[in-house]
């Protein structure tokens, strides 16, 4: 594996855990093995790997995008497999990561809102458009401002004043979120496909009608 690659793989293996103040570049560079003057061959700073792991975290989400269509039957499938690689991101989150992010590293929140809501908002209004045509979804929704209902509605199960962590827990609230975007726009082919899915899943991998 490219040494870069590894470097961004262990960082996010470490903000995922413990948040981004709490990892130092000393953890990173112990935790791989190397000395922080190697480290530092491949990033400028914490920030600069903190925003490089970022993107590369999007990428990664993207690409996992593209294969939930392309290896799913339909359109309400493809959201079911988006869903749950949210739902597995969001079991590897630590708590304190967003909070992080908004309190110490705003312009990195806000280029992680910016990505989301160009690549969220292009494929999900896509894969509207794809259900439409397949008769999933209903004839009368508006796929450009229902995905960009879906964006923000991410946001905010990470909204830690909307949804504070001693309150409610990200998981459940993203299963929540999804059954209310599939519910609100399918048709009645759409449910009867969507109970057809969910069968097909263990109720703790994912969602029980």
């Amino acid at each position: 594996m490219d040494i870069e690659i590894q470097i961004l793989k262990k960082a996010e293996e470490l903000f995922m855990r413990y948040g981004l103040k709490s990892v130092t570049m000393d953890d990173i560079a112990r935790q791989l093995g190397m000395s922080k003057k190697t480290l530092y061959q491949y990033v400028e700073n914490k920030t600069d790997l903190i925003t490089k792991t970022i993107v590369a975290t999007i990428e990664e989400e993207k690409a996992m995008m593209l294969s939930a269509r392309e290896s799913s039957t339909d359109s309400i499938e493809e959201m079911l497999k988006i869903a749950r690689y949210a739902i597995q991101q969001l079991r590897k989150l630590s708590p304190t990561l967003v909070y992080d992010l908004q309190k110490y590293y705003q312009h990195i929140w806000q280029l992680i809102q910016k990505l989301h809501k160009e690549h969220g908002h292009q494929m999900i209004k896509e894969n509207i458009e794809r259900g439409k045509a397949q008769g999933v979804y209903r004839a009368d929704v508006n796929p450009d401002i229902l995905a960009k209902m879906y964006v923000m509605g991410t946001f905010s199960v990470v909204d830690e004043e909307l949804f504070p962590l001693k309150n409610y827990n990200k998981e459940n609230l993203f299963i929540e979120f999804i059954k209310y975007h599939i519910h609100g726009i399918a048709s009645e082919k759409g449910l009867e496909l969507y109970k057809k899915h969910i069968q097909k899943v263990s109720a703790d991998a994912f969602i029980e009608q």
